[in-house]
């Protein structure tokens, strides 16, 4: 990884030359092409990914066969099974790319490492996962409790850049309604 992108992601933490090093050898550039599974529900989780540009989806198959989309992991978001890559369990999620991305993966271990060679690592992911808890915590009491439309603009609210890019499935999937609910939801907005 290139000495400048390390600065651009960890641009919350001031890290000195020698630490930007350090980061830069534990980080694995991946040019992903769109359509590429990145990550299958029953695999090992042994990355984490930033994603530099793109569009990544998070997605559970239930037993029934239905796509059900957790998150989409646009630039500068970071994206895995976390519950599989902390717990060492297998992932219940799938990952697939949605847009052309380029990502940069980063092993337990190398984080684990990481945490030692330099703290401000540690202190920047514990930032992150605490934003990342949060976020999840409001997505599912909107889950539970809002209607299809106030989320939708939620999600045009977290995610304006590919509202527009992704499959209409796709955005109705994450927000747990059909299609054609999706479709009424565009057309009684556009009339507002």
């Amino acid at each position: 990884m290139e000495n400048a992108v390390v600065k651009e992601i960890f641009k919350e933490v001031n890290l000195t030359d020698a630490d930007v090093e350090i980061v830069s050898a534990k980080f694995k550039e991946m040019h992903v092409p769109k359509g590429r599974i990145i990550l299958s529900a029953g695999q090992f989780v042994p990355y984490q990914y930033h994603v530099y540009s793109g569009c990544l989806r998070t997605y559970f198959i239930d037993s029934s066969g239905k796509e059900h989309t957790i998150q989409f992991a646009v630039n500068d978001w970071w994206i895995s099974d976390y519950t599989a890559f902390f717990s060492g369990e297998r992932a219940m999620f799938n990952i697939d790319c949605i847009h052309d991305a380029v990502i940069y993966r980063l092993s337990k271990k190398s984080m684990e490492e990481l945490y030692l060679e330099v703290p401000l690592i540690e202190t920047f992911f514990r930032i992150k996962m605490e934003r990342f808890f949060s976020t999840y915590q409001k997505r599912i009491l909107s889950d539970l409790a809002m209607p299809a439309k106030d989320k939708y603009l939620i999600f045009l609210q977290t995610y304006p850049q590919i509202e527009r890019t992704i499959k209409n499935y796709h955005l109705a999937s994450y927000l747990g309604i059909t299609t054609e609910s999706l479709s009424r939801i565009r057309k009684e907005l556009s009339r507002s």
